[in-house]
This record gives C-alpha cells, sequence and structure tokens, in this order.
C-alpha cells in the first residue's frame, strides 16, 4: 500500500485483546491459517517478475475454487485481474473486497535473514533481539507475540489469508456470509495500479456492488479493530529558479552570478508560516470542522508526549488541534531539494539552477488541479515569471525572477460517512463481538492509488486495517504479528456475519 504510514502512527503498547463476545477461532484453524500465510508468501510477488506473479494469483484462484468461488483471470493492458465471485442468494446485497497481490522491491542485504522471500518465525530473545524459532513451535501453544518475517508478510498478505481462513472457517461451520460476495486482487499495486485502472470502463459492471470494503494497511496502534472511512490524495509538483545557464566557479563569480537557491529558499519560506501553516492564498478553503467532526477526530486514542518523543521533535505544527484533525486540512510538504551537481563530493561553483520537489496531501474539500493554482500563483505574487520549460536567453534577459513551474493532479481524496447505514451497522456489529466500540478514523494520512475505482463505484467505502503497526512496510525485516493474524481473521468473521 501506497502511503505515508507514520500518518497513521499512534504509540500505544501492544495489548492482548479479549476474545469478544462471539467470535473465536480455535487453535487448529489458527494453525493452518499461519501455514497459509507461509505457503503463499514463499511465492516472490515483484510485478517485474510476470511468471511468479501469476503463480501468487493462480495459489489464490486455487484456494477460492476450493470454496466453490467463481475466479476470473480480466485481461489488463500489463497482468491480469484476479476476481473471485460467489452469491449466495440473488436477493443478498454485494460486498466487494479489494486486496493487493504484488509486493515492495527488496535489499537482500538490509534484511535479517538470508531470503526475504523464505518466512522465519521469531520470537524476542532476552536482549529484545529477534530470533529464529522452528514452524514445527506451531503444534504447541502459540504466543500471540510471535512473528512471522518476509517480504509481503503484513503487506497484503496477511489480509488475504485472514479473510480467506474467515470463509474457511464458516464453510467448515456449513456457515455462510449473509451477502454476496466479490473480491479483487490487484497485482500491481505498489506500483500505482495500473493493470486495474485501466480497466474500469470494460469490467465497470464486473465490480458492481453495494458496498466496497479495502483490506490494507495497518490498525490502530493499541491493535483494537479499526474502520478507516477515507483517504487523503495526492498532487505533486516542481519549482525551479534559476542563476546563470551554467555552473559557474564560486571563487571568481561568488558576489556577482545570483545563487538561485537563495530565491528558492525565500520563495519557499513564502509559503508556511512557523507554525507549519500555509500561507499561500485561499488553500485551506471549504474546510469546516464542525463539532461533530471534532468530537470523532478527538476520540482516536493519541498520547502526543509519547508521539513526539518517538519522532525526535520538540513540537508539531499547529496546523489542526491535534494529530487527526491536521490530517484533515491539505499539506504543503518538500520532499526533496536539489542543485545540478549529483556526483560524489562537493564542487565550488555557483549552481544554474535549484530545484524543489514538492508534494500536496488533499482532503475531499480540495481538488488536486485547484490546488496546484493557487500553488503556482502564489508564486507569481511573489514577483516570477512563470512557466513550464527552462527559460531562453530572450526571457534570462527580460524577467528579474523566473520559476519553471511542472504539476501533476495526481488522485483526490475520498471519505465515506461513518454514520450512513453501512457505517453504523459495521461498528455496532464490531462493538458486539469485541466488547468495546472500534477505532473509527475520519480519514487516514495516505494514499491509496486506487480512488479512481472508489469514484466509479460511487458507494460507501470503508478501509479495514489489521496488520500491525510496527510492521515495517515496504522496509526490510517487514513481519506480522501472530496477534494481529488471529485479531485479523476474528474481524473477517465479524464483518461476514452482518446482516446488511
Amino acid at each position: 500500500m501506497r502511503i505515508t504510514y507514520l500518518s497513521f502512527l499512534v504509540f500505544f503498547p501492544f495489548i492482548i485483546l479479549a476474545q469478544g463476545n462471539t467470535v473465536t477461532i480455535n487453535d487448529q484453524d489458527f494453525k493452518n491459517s499461519l501455514l497459509l500465510h507461509k505457503e503463499l508468501v514463499s511465492i516472490p510477488n515483484l510485478p517485474e517478475n510476470n511468471e511468479l506473479m501469476l503463480k501468487n494469483i493462480n495459489w489464490v484462484a486455487n484456494q477460492y475454487n476450493k470454496l466453490d468461488f467463481k475466479t476470473s483471470l480480466l485481461e489488463t493492458n500489463t497482468l491480469p485481474i484476479l476476481l473471485a465471485e460467489k452469491v449466495y442468494n440473488p436477493k443478498y446485497k454485494t460486498v466487494l473486497f479489494y486486496f493487493h497481490i504484488d509486493g515492495q522491491p527488496i535489499n537482500r542485504d538490509s534484511w535479517d535473514q538470508e531470503d526475504p522471500f523464505i518466512p522465519m518465525l521469531k520470537e524476542k530473545n532476552s536482549n529484545g533481539e529477534w530470533q529464529n524459532i522452528e514452524w514445527d513451535a506451531l503444534n504447541g501453544n502459540i504466543d500471540e507475540e510471535w512473528r512471522i518475517f518476509a517480504r509481503a508478510a503484513a503487506d497484503d498478505k496477511a489480509p488475504i489469508i485472514m479473510l480467506l481462513s474467515a470463509l474457511k472457517i464458516l464453510k467448515d461451520k456449513n456457515d455462510y456470509p449473509k451477502f454476496n460476495v466479490k473480491i479483487i486482487f490487484d497485482p500491481e499495486e505498489e506500483y500505482g495500479s495500473d493493470a486495474l485502472l485501466s480497466t474500469l470502463d470494460k469490467y465497470k459492471e464486473r465490480y458492481a456492488s453495494d458496498i466496497f470494503i479495502v483490506m490494507d494497511g495497518p490498525a490502530h496502534n493499541s491493535n483494537k479493530p479499526t474502520l478507516t472511512f477515507g483517504c487523503r490524495g495526492i498532487a505533486t509538483c516542481s519549482i525551479t529558479t534559476f542563476g546563470s545557464k551554467l555552473p559557474q566557479h564560486s571563487g571568481h563569480f561568488g558576489n556577482y552570478v545570483p545563487n538561485p537557491v537563495f530565491s528558492l529558499a525565500k520563495l519557499l519560506s513564502s509559503m508556511k508560516d512557523e507554525d507549519g501553516k500555509v500561507l499561500i492564498k485561499d488553500y485551506y478553503e471549504g474546510i469546516n470542522i464542525d463539532n461533530e467532526a471534532a468530537e470523532l477526530l478527538k476520540a482516536v486514542p493519541f498520547d502526543s508526549i509519547a508521539f513526539n518523543n518517538e519522532l525526535g521533535i520538540h513540537a508539531s505544527e499547529k496546523v489542526g488541534r491535534n494529530y487527526q484533525e491536521s490530517l484533515q486540512y491539505p499539506s504543503l510538504n518538500v520532499r526533496q531539494i536539489g542543485t545540478s551537481w549529483t556526483g560524489e563530493g562537493l564542487k565550488t561553483v555557483i549552481p544554474e539552477y535549484a530545484v524543489a520537489s514538492i508534494d500536496v496531501r488533499l482532503v475531499p474539500e480540495i481538488d488536486g488541479k485547484v490546488q496546484l493554482q493557487k500553488i503556482k500563483k502564489h508564486i507569481e505574487q511573489e514577483g516570477y515569471y512563470v512557466i513550464d520549460r527552462d527559460p531562453t536567453d530572450e526571457e534570462r534577459r527580460t524577467y528579474p525572477k523566473i520559476a519553471k513551474f511542472n504539476a501533476s493532479p495526481g488522485l483526490n481524496a475520498f471519505r465515506t460517512s461513518p454514520d450512513l447505514d453501512f457505517g453504523k451497522k459495521i461498528r455496532a456489529r464490531f462493538t458486539e463481538d469485541f466488547g468495546y466500540e472500534p477505532i473509527v478514523m475520519r480519514m487516514m494520512g495516505g494514499t491509496v492509488p486506487i480512488v479512481p475505482l472508489i469514484d466509479e463505484l460511487n458507494v460507501p467505502t470503508v478501509i479495514v486495517p489489521m496488520v500491525n503497526m510496527d510492521n515495517n512496510q515496504h522496509s526490510p525485516n517487514e513481519n506480522i504479528r501472530l496477534g494481529n493474524m488471529r485479531q485479523g481473521i476474528k474481524i473477517c468473521l465479524s464483518i461476514l456475519e452482518m446482516q446488511l
């Protein structure tokens, strides 16, 4: 999942959750689920290898065929989309689930195991270090603090196994969901979901549903069941300022040739105040946090002191009154600054240009194209001649301040009200099954690339994140906590037994 996971973080100690009122999983079913997970994670899943990606897709398809699902490989411009479907009753509503099968690239040298695609079962020793234990340990008492380390162990193969296991458990009980099920398996989410998005027109009817559930991402750090009803979008741009046509010797031309880094720095500093609030005109236009929304945001457990200490910052910016509220406003982030020299070491030169790469996290009230135009207008108001290419010699002679501005509107945000009928039902179901209310997040800070699919479906959408927060997603030593595996299966059972 291509999101900023730190934007989810809330630092609380892990707790082992109660079994809940009705949802239980016996040890044999749990062991079987962990072994299924091991089997799937053992298949490398980098989209650059079509043969192995098809092996992943076929493995999942075979599992759903055993559950009497209809499986289809939907042709795309690259890898096929796997769609699994089952009609339990034509009169039932339909829920569409979403998972992705692909994983992030690996750097083998950074992993604490020889092969990131050979899953290792580990426990912490007395020094707090992770050490391997034999898989036979699953035959005894399973410690929920044990973890499985491997690429895609959490993102997103753990949720795939969680729902699959829940469906198997229902079938073994001669039970079935109280709605019809469709499941999309995306082979390229980590790379932008181009395959899936290329199919929206052709397969729109195949994806049609009444509810859309995205099973990806980490749960709240308390490990309580978590429901997220939206995510930020993202737009990007770059701003380039110019000095002379070529880099110049800083001794011969220092104090004579203007350095574009300083002009860029001044321009960027005009965009934010010391509290982190964006100064660009109308940047927060349309954002209104009413009392109801404020209470929902405030209800998410959060320890600001522990959070800031873990981040290593003295204080947060002052865009929102708390962490969750800060995510409800569009951001302005300088993600990289560069000049022309990119080799090793330093050169005593005045660079010919300076460039800032910027990302803007969007919220539902803000359109990416509109927000980028506000940034461009601000640059113009700072006295710059703004173009989308390098300046000509004539333009260099004519205009004292020139900026190149290139922009991409990216993806807009989405948000579903948690107070819609489905939102109320799933919150009530979790409360009944687990004995306490779930953590409800109005919106997460990151972006999922499937927002165009969400827009196309135009149905209530919720993200159900289930893996542990500290899973090292996208990084070396990715892992899934066994307690989250058990919890995730219970969450899936809770959903599958809902009356819609």
